[in-house]
């Protein structure tokens, strides 16, 4: 008994020591986040019942971050990006899609989609108090970006279509943000020569694509116009971005495109967000997300480390976005990953459950895929979910995605929030408590928990206490942590053969690699700009249907187990 308390102490030391050598003490903060973005998403107010926020802009204004979604019954603050607070007014049209807000000196001004949309403006938005500086502004006027120039001037920028350009338009500042001249015809899609704008999850469709949300970024006197395709439903949903030495253009489209992609993994998509600097200087693009299983516009939010490289090229890091990210503290180095390292242990393991309805089994709790989800037959407290890891692992941290199958929720209220327990064994026998959420009241769907000491364990169980309505169900019960044993062999040999008909599409092969949870696809304009990533799980080939064909490209992969990354030191170029 004496040896195996010994061994068991000597095994937390060694998790501790881990937690130390993987970022807890270096030039990171100890807070960590994991996407999508953990905020009470409202309820839509209309059927079919379902959950949305999306469109999000985020400022910084007087030491507090704001964000501004669709269809959230209010806009958020926060001091960190990560705990935020929800402010509810009656001065603002909260039911309109794609809000934006812009700071000009010590005021916001807030705009939404519409038909002779008002502007309005506030000294204090943590009051909810606004007031109208344009009552009907006179274009009709959808996904909106107020740009605010460092000259003094400001920009209105918008469009959402299948058919029409993005277009923009001074105001005067002067005379009630009214327009200076005549809308202006910025660009349009063009999918023949950017695979990455077709619409499908996986860029496979020949419909017109959706472009949409603009945004504009300054830097280094080079403005950044970003944009949204192909449509908010796909996987694929992503933002490019074109460049110009004048607000109104003529605009370039930069070679890396898109900037902000996200096509595998948990949760998909990256588009229709913004760029935004926080109180460190470090840039951050927050974008939306999707599931779309219940509704087309079921959406959620994602954040992500971003920045301008050397040369001037906007990216996104949207690799591992899923997993537990660090938030920064502090100045960061422009190209420094934010993830924590601490892998996925729940992919795929043996589950149970105390009922599954036939179609929605235990099994897609594991899937890593947000879109299924497994969904006991009532939403009694006798309700619970487990999962087998199949060894012990030190445990760092989980995150639970309710599904709520068959609920009747519509808006806001108190009683909606969920109450259950997490417990861990060693044996499956004896169980001790890890998580006691048995009197929450607080909503959070999407529910992400660091434990303050890694924990080891080999099962996992949820136990539910209290849910808002419908049945107890779960499309996401993610076990996170770090294994001591060997990493999967790296990827040393892979081939690339692009489509000398239609150079938009790539197929990439590489040889199957035992005790391997996945692969990381790493590609981009240059072997030092790999900007676009793809999660693949069960494979060793993909095709690529999203690249630029006036692009070369590069391509390393990486492999990865529980135990972590090994990365692909082998970079191929394809032209």
């Amino acid at each position: 008994m004496l040896v195996k308390r010994l061994y068991f102490l000597f095994s937390f030391l060694l998790i501790v020591l881990s937690m130390h050598l993987n970022g807890s003490s270096n030039n990171k903060s100890n807070k960590t986040y994991c996407n999508p973005v953990g905020i009470s998403y409202r309820f839509c107010l209309d059927k079919p019942s379902r959950r949305e926020a999306a469109d999000p802009t985020i400022i910084f204004f007087k030491d507090e971050y704001y964000m501004f979604t669709s269809k959230s019954g209010g806009y958020w603050y926060s001091k960190d990006l990560i705990d935020w607070k929800l402010i509810v007014t009656d001065d603002l049209p909260i039911e309109e899609y794609a809000p934006t807000a812009v700071v000009i000196g010590d005021s916001v001004y807030f705009m939404a989609s519409g038909e002779k949309s008002p502007i309005f403006k506030t000294d204090d938005p943590k009051s909810g108090k606004w007031e109208i500086v344009n009552p009907a502004f006179p274009y009709s006027v959808t996904d909106p970006d107020l740009f605010y120039d460092d000259n003094g001037r400001l920009y209105l920028y918008w469009g959402c279509s299948n058919k029409e350009p993005l277009y923009c338009i001074e105001l005067d500042l002067q005379n009630n943000l009214e327009p200076i001249g005549i809308p202006v015809k910025l660009f349009s899609a063009n999918t023949k020569e950017h695979g990455w704008e077709r619409q499908g999850d996986f860029n496979q469709l020949t419909t017109n694509p959706w472009l949409e949300g603009p945004w504009m970024n300054k830097h280094n006197g080079i403005y950044y116009l970003q944009y949204a395709a192909p449509g908010t439903e796909f996987k694929s949903y992503a933002d490019g971005v074109y460049t110009s030495k004048h607000p109104l253009g003529p605009f370039e489209y930069q070679k890396s495109n898109p900037f902000s992609l996200k096509q595998g993994g948990f949760i998909c998509g990256a588009g229709h967000g913004n760029t935004f600097e926080d109180r460190y200087g470090n840039f951050w693009h927050i974008a939306t997300q999707t599931i779309s299983v219940k509704h087309i516009f079921e959406r959620r939010i994602g954040i992500f480390p971003a920045g301008f490289d050397d040369d001037g090229v906007i990216y996104t890091q949207t690799a591992w976005g899923d997993y537990p990210q660090y938030m920064y503290d502090k100045k960061r180095n422009q190209l420094e990953s934010s993830f924590t390292g601490w892998m996925l242990l729940s992919y795929k393991k043996t589950s149970y459950a105390s009922s599954e309805i036939d179609s929605l089994p235990a099994a897609n709790a594991f899937d890593e895929d947000i879109r299924t989800y497994w969904s006991a037959k009532t939403d009694e407290k006798s309700e619970w979910l487990s999962v087998d890891l199949g060894d012990r692992f030190p445990v760092y941290a989980i995150q639970i995605n309710f599904a709520e199958h068959e609920a009747n929720i519509y808006g806001r209220n108190e009683k909606i929030f969920h109450q259950y327990t997490v417990e861990y064994s060693l044996d499956g026998t004896t169980w001790d408590m890890l998580i006691d959420k048995s009197e929450n009241n607080f909503d959070m769907p999407h529910d992400y928990i660091r434990l303050e000491l890694p924990v080891e364990a080999r099962y996992l169980k949820l136990n539910n206490v209290y849910v808002p309505g419908g049945k107890f169900a779960v499309s996401g019960f993610r076990i996170f942590g770090k294994g001591d044993k060997p990493k999967p062999e790296a990827v040393d040999e892979f081939e690339i053969f692009r489509d000398s008909s239609d150079k938009r599409n790539a197929m990439i092969k590489w040889k199957k690699i035992d005790n391997t949870t996945g692969f990381m696809i790493n590609y981009g304009i240059d072997e030092n700009k790999l900007y676009n990533h793809l999660m693949v799980y069960d494979s060793n080939s993909v095709i690529l249907k999203n690249l630029n064909t006036n692009s070369n490209y590069y391509f390393s992969i990486d492999s990865f187990n529980e135990n972590g990354i090994s990365e692909g030191k082998v970079i191929k170029h394809i032209q």
